[in-house]
């Protein structure tokens, strides 16, 4: 069914369609008028997308020679990534510790409020106050002088987010998932921590979606 919902989105009016349909019902002429496309054309692409489970048509309660039609939301759901199993706590390594796995819990723990830390294959003694920097421009806080070895820091039942190359292919046997997010560090700008904190925030909103948590009992 997956398969089928993507290939139907596959066709860029056909997207435009669901698009269209996102916050409200329209008939196919409604449809046609607004993207200015044939209603044959329409009624071909509401077909696909019919067949595919995305849309549904119902007839008018006034003029019911005209139909609407609607998105059937939990099609769209099934778009969206496979769940993580319940995962308690999210660790986000990177090799010094000093900016972007840093970020990345940050981030996690303000949009979430779950348990999450971060740690370092190799920790510098302090984070980096470019990161500090570009953090508190995004309304976080890091501590400077929160670094950690991964050895002290991660559970088995973690579920560990290597944040850059290196600490991947360190953590082979141990990272669940690999971000490849370029070190803002050498290059040493308030743009390049920048373009990191993007980078992560990006996926971090997409990870928050996959994740499950176990339920907590006082």
């Amino acid at each position: 069914m997956r398969a089928r919902i993507h290939a139907a989105l596959g066709e860029p009016a056909r997207l435009a369609i669901v698009d269209t349909l996102t916050l409200g019902d329209a008939s196919p002429g409604e449809i046609a008028h607004t993207l200015q496309l044939p209603t044959n054309l329409v009624a071909h692409h509401v077909k696909v997308l019919q067949d595919a489970g995305i849309l549904t048509r119902s007839r008018s309660e006034g003029d019911r020679r005209r139909t609407y039609l609607s998105l059937r939301p939990q099609a769209l759901v099934s778009l969206a990534p496979q769940r993580l199993d319940a995962v308690k706590r999210v660790v986000f390594v990177c090799t010094h510790n000093s900016a972007r796995s840093q970020i990345a819990a940050a981030l996690l723990r303000q949009r979430t409020g779950q348990p999450v830390a971060s740690a370092g294959t190799h920790p510098a003694p302090r984070v980096h106050p470019r990161a500090v920097t570009v953090a508190r421009r995004h309304g976080l806080s890091l501590d400077p002088g929160a670094t950690a070895h991964v050895s002290d820091v991660v559970a088995d039942d973690d579920l560990v987010i290597a944040v850059c190359d290196n600490a991947h292919e360190d953590l082979t046997d141990q990272a669940r998932l690999h971000w490849s997010v370029p070190d803002p560090a050498p290059a040493d700008t308030d743009e390049a921590f920048e373009a990191a904190f993007t980078a992560i925030a990006s996926r971090v909103d997409r990870l928050i979606p996959a994740l499950t948590t176990e339920p907590t009992h006082d």
